[in-house]
C-alpha cells in the first residue's frame, strides 16, 4: 500500500519546527561591561558592548560613569571621539564617546565595542558603571537599575562586572545578563538544530514518497 504524505503535512511539521525556534526568544540586548581578570584595587581595561536597539535610530553618543579613577586611558577608536571628564579631586568621573561628523554610530542591527583603561577598580565585589546611550533621533537610554529584590533582571540594567579580591587567580564574570545571552545562545542553537532535522527529515519523506509513486 504505498503511503501518501500531504506537501501541507510536511509543511506543517518544519513550521513546527521554527516556531519551536522561534519560540526560545532572546534576552534584549543590554551595554554590558568586560574584563577577564580584573581585580580589586588593580588596573584593568574595561570593554563595553554597545547594541542598538532602536529600528529606525543609530547610537551616536555613549557615556560612561567611572568609579573616580586615579587614571584613565581611551583606546582609539576610528570614527569616534573619546572624552573624559575629571571631577574637583582630578578624579576621572566619566568618559563620553561621540559618532564623528559623517560616521553614522553604531546603526540598527549592529553593535560596538568601547575600551577605556581604568586605575586603580573600587575594592569591592562588584564594580558598576551606569551608562548612557543617546540615539540620533534624540532619543536617550539610561542604563543604571539594580536587580530587584527576587534577582529578576530590570529593564535598563546597569554594567556590573564582578571584581576577583587582589591576588586572586579566580575569574571574575561580566555583566549580570551574560548567563542569559550564553543559555539563549544554546537554545537557539538548539532550535536551529531542530529545523535542520526537520528539514532533512521533510526531504527525506519526499524521497520516499516520490520513489513510492515511482
Amino acid at each position: 500500500m504505498p503511503i501518501v504524505i500531504s506537501r501541507a503535512l510536511i509543511a506543517t511539521g518544519a513550521a513546527a519546527a521554527g516556531l519551536a525556534l522561534l519560540g526560545t526568544g532572546t534576552a534584549a540586548a543590554h551595554v554590558e561591561v568586560s574584563s577577564p581578570g580584573a581585580q580589586q584595587g588593580d588596573d584593568a581595561v574595561l570593554t563595553f558592548r554597545v547594541p542598538d536597539e532602536s529600528e529606525t535610530a543609530s547610537t551616536t553618543t555613549l557615556s560612561i560613569t567611572l568609579p573616580d579613577a586615579d587614571e584613565a586611558m581611551t583606546q582609539p577608536l576610528p570614527g569616534w571621539a573619546a572624552k573624559l571628564d575629571k571631577n574637583a579631586k582630578n578624579e576621572y568621573t566619566t568618559v563620553t564617546w561621540t559618532a564623528d561628523p559623517g560616521n553614522a554610530g553604531i546603526t540598527p542591527g549592529q553593535f560596538q565595542l568601547f575600551s577605556v583603561l581604568v586605575a586603580p577598580l573600587p575594592k569591592q565585589d562588584r564594580a558598576t558603571f551606569p551608562a548612557v546611550q543617546t540615539y540620533s533621533d534624540g532619543k536617550v537610554v539610561t542604563w543604571n537599575e539594580a536587580p530587584g529584590p527576587d534577582g529578576k533582571e530590570p529593564e535598563n540594567p546597569v554594567p556590573t562586572l564582578t571584581l576577583a579580591a587582589a591576588g586572586s587567580d579566580d575569574q571574575p564574570t561580566a555583566s549580570s545578563s551574560s548567563t542569559s545571552d550564553a543559555d539563549d545562545t544554546a537554545r537557539w542553537l538548539g532550535g536551529i538544530g531542530l529545523v535542520l532535522g526537520a528539514l532533512g527529515a521533510a526531504m527525506g519523506i519526499g524521497a520516499l514518497v516520490r520513489s513510492r509513486q515511482s
